[in-house]
């Protein structure tokens, strides 16, 4: 399934002007937010990936750039997860004001940092996430407040070598209170560049937002 829609966006954050693509099929299921993580863009050729696999599955995708290009270049910005919420709250909200997003259920779709900041996110009150996605993520970093407080069902993928973030995760997952799953992909290290292990990934997270953005309405 092609995109219907593909749209070069920006969103004012602040003082911040955010740059993004948004692409949407055919009666889309609803539409899935990306959040990159640290040192990456919405050029990563991992979420362009995993965004095209939704776009084919029906759900529509919002990559897009959650730090400036002079942000990007600081270090300390790339792990500031109270900045990168903030962004994404803003991104939400100019998703709820879109002619063509306002009536469609929104996912977050995190990866590393991403993931931390995808969780805070759907942790506030008027958030109204329809369902969180977190891949190699760091939800730990999201803090166990905000945890506690997500409802959005959430599935937490991770390589099955990426042992570290394997422990963090699960500790995450035990906080967690809404309905939620652990999935590990065999083989697969922290950024899933082995073969088949995005493809998995991809898979997972179409069976996810499939299921619960449509259930959402």
């Amino acid at each position: 399934m092609h995109p219907v829609l593909k749209e070069l966006v920006t969103v004012k954050a602040g003082q911040a002007n955010l740059e993004g693509m948004l692409e949407l099929p055919d009666k889309p299921l609803g539409v899935v937010l990306f959040a990159h993580g640290s040192g990456s863009s919405r050029l990563s050729p991992r979420n362009v990936y995993v965004a095209d696999q939704l776009c084919r599955a029906g759900v529509g995708t919002l990559l897009i750039d959650l730090l400036t290009q002079q942000e990007d270049k600081i270090a300390q910005s790339r792990f500031d997860i109270a900045l990168l919420t903030d962004r994404l709250s803003a991104v939400i909200a100019w998703l709820r004001r879109h002619d063509s997003t306002r009536s469609l259920p929104i996912g977050l779709f995190g990866a590393s940092t991403g993931g931390a900041a995808a969780l805070q996110a759907a942790a506030s009150n008027d958030a109204d996430i329809a369902a969180v996605v977190s891949r190699g993520g760091r939800p730990d970093m999201a803090g166990q407040n905000a945890l506690e407080k997500v409802r959005a069902p959430t599935l937490l993928i991770v390589g099955g070598r990426d042992d570290a973030v394997i422990r963090l995760n699960r500790a995450a997952f035990s906080v967690l209170r809404c309905e939620k799953r652990l999935d590990i992909i065999p083989h697969a290290t922290h950024l899933f560049e082995e073969p088949g292990t995005l493809e998995a990934v991809a898979a997972l997270a179409a069976q996810w937002f499939g299921r619960h953005l449509p259930a959402s309405r």
